[in-house]
């Protein structure tokens, strides 16, 4: 996609035209990229997308619940497992044009190496997942799910909590595969060695549980 995008530009006749004015917009996004960094807070959930400042609302009950749940799971196999790092709502990752808080990020061993103690900002991850609310699904949908595949998120989790279904993208290339919307069945993940979960589990708190009971047990 890279490639084909740089080819465009070079084929085209106003080449010159096109550079001077994307250097004069990116010069504006770093001024306000530098501004966004000198006055965001830890109070609330902040993101910079290609130049524009996004203080996220408070989330409901059942975005929250989702988060928790595969959360709880993700990070105590991680951890069991010794795998590499897993975070929920206030890390923020940098992309080279964008600043992302997902809901919930999984770093393996070679990225959690770049990861200390004072670490604020965080590597590209290798896995991320959102859960959509009205307020965010256009963008979980469009610029993030460009942006996550351009730059080697092996594999992006979107839940919809009012559906109460999730969908596995796992990266080919430089593009998310379409792929269905599960509301059953096993989730099973190829970049975090050995972490499979019941799609009920990250909406049912019973079953959800019962996942954890599990992975202890197992250990």
């Amino acid at each position: 996609m890279q490639s084909s995008i740089l080819q465009t530009l070079l084929d085209s006749p106003i080449l010159p035209e096109l550079v001077e004015e994307a250097n004069k917009v990116l010069v504006r996004e770093q001024k306000r990229r530098k501004k966004f960094w000198a006055e965001i807070t830890d109070e609330n959930k902040w993101e910079f997308i290609q130049g524009e400042v996004i203080m996220h609302s408070p989330a409901l009950n059942r975005h929250l619940l989702a988060t928790n749940r595969l959360f709880s799971a993700m990070e105590t196999h991680v951890r069991v497992k010794e795998l590499g790092v897993v975070h929920a709502q206030k890390a923020m990752t940098c992309f080279p044009r964008n600043d992302y808080e997902p809901d919930i990020i999984f770093f393996g061993p070679s990225k959690t190496q770049l990861i200390g103690p004072d670490t604020l900002r965080f590597p590209i991850p290798d896995l991320i997942v959102e859960v959509l609310s009205p307020s965010t699904e256009a963008r979980d949908r469009g610029i993030k799910f460009q942006d996550y595949a351009l730059h080697g998120v092996q594999e992006y989790w979107i839940i919809d909590p009012v559906a109460e279904s999730v969908e596995l993208h796992r990266l080919t290339g430089e593009v998310y595969l379409p792929t269905e919307r599960q509301t059953e069945g096993l989730l099973c993940s190829d970049t975090i060695a050995g972490f499979e979960i019941p799609v009920r589990a990250i909406f049912d708190e019973a079953e959800n549980l019962r996942v954890l009971r599990e992975i202890w047990t197992g250990a």
